[in-house]
């Protein structure tokens, strides 16, 4: 992937097309505001890569079912809550 172009934010407005292709062909593309950066516009392939979202999960079970973190050993388990005893 070629490293990320870089815009200013007024030059991406006027050539927005053009940044949205090389950010389907070329990689993520870096917009600037004020000489700083602001934010970067990349294809939804990449950024489904990032998040790691997975294409098919329609709900939260399946979501869970298919997490990176689920076989990370973390005990989710929860003593039963019997209540307090309180003073009226």
């Amino acid at each position: 992937m070629a490293p990320p172009r870089e815009w200013q934010l007024q030059t991406a407005k006027a050539r927005f097309r053009e940044v949205f292709g090389r950010a389907r062909s070329e990689g993520p593309q870096r917009i600037t505001r004020r000489g700083k950066e602001a934010v970067v516009v990349l294809s939804t392939e990449q950024y489904d890569r990032l998040v790691h979202r997975r294409v098919g999960a329609h709900n939260l079970a399946e979501l869970l079912a298919n997490s990176p973190f689920r076989e990370t050993g973390l005990d989710f388990e929860r003593s039963p809550d019997v209540g307090r005893e309180i003073e009226l």
